[in-house]
């Protein structure tokens, strides 16, 4: 039941993803969540931020970022790296996606997904049938009703990460 929830990745950060592996694989097109995934929430785009999309257009990769904020949050953040946005993306629902996958031109096959959270961003992605990233929130502060799902995600996270070590042990 939980694995509904489970990423197919787990990574400390969004700028440690093997981008280079992925591409290589046959990935074109990479969905951000932008708030606590790239940047701590609420700030703008930074060096190390502008440098990750360089990147991955340098590396033949189209983006997209998806925020459930507002566009006064999510547009100059946008702006700064180069990248098209929707705002108000209503995650985990699958339409913002699937706007997503149209803009960069991409399809359920050829596209990942990049976020902090798994209720909204990572079940949000494995509905649509995108390979789906989690990475760790680059800062602890967050708004009351994040911080409230994030005791729900530890659980949830407990069982992926003791599944994952049962299967690669040999039991279970």
């Amino acid at each position: 039941m939980l694995e509904k929830f489970y990423p197919d990745r787990y990574l400390d950060s969004a700028y440690q993803i093997p981008f280079e592996e992925l591409y290589k694989k046959g990935y074109r097109g990479i969905i951000f969540d932008v708030d606590n995934t790239l940047v701590p929430h609420g700030a703008p785009a930074d060096g190390q931020s502008v440098k990750l999309f360089e990147r991955l257009r340098e590396l033949g990769f189209s983006t997209c970022i998806l925020s459930n904020n507002k566009e006064p949050r999510v547009a100059p953040f946008a702006k700064k790296v180069n990248s098209p946005y929707i705002y108000k993306g209503k995650k985990p629902s699958v339409r913002g996606y699937e706007r997503a996958m149209k803009v960069m031109g991409t399809s359920r096959e050829t596209t990942f997904f990049v976020g902090d959270q798994l209720f909204t961003d990572v079940w949000g992605a494995n509905r649509v049938g995108l390979h789906s990233i989690l990475v760790k929130p680059i800062n602890p502060k967050e708004e009351i009703q994040i911080v409230l799902k994030r005791y729900l995600e530890a659980v949830v996270l407990w069982f992926y990460i003791n599944g994952k070590k049962r299967k690669h042990s040999g039991r279970g």
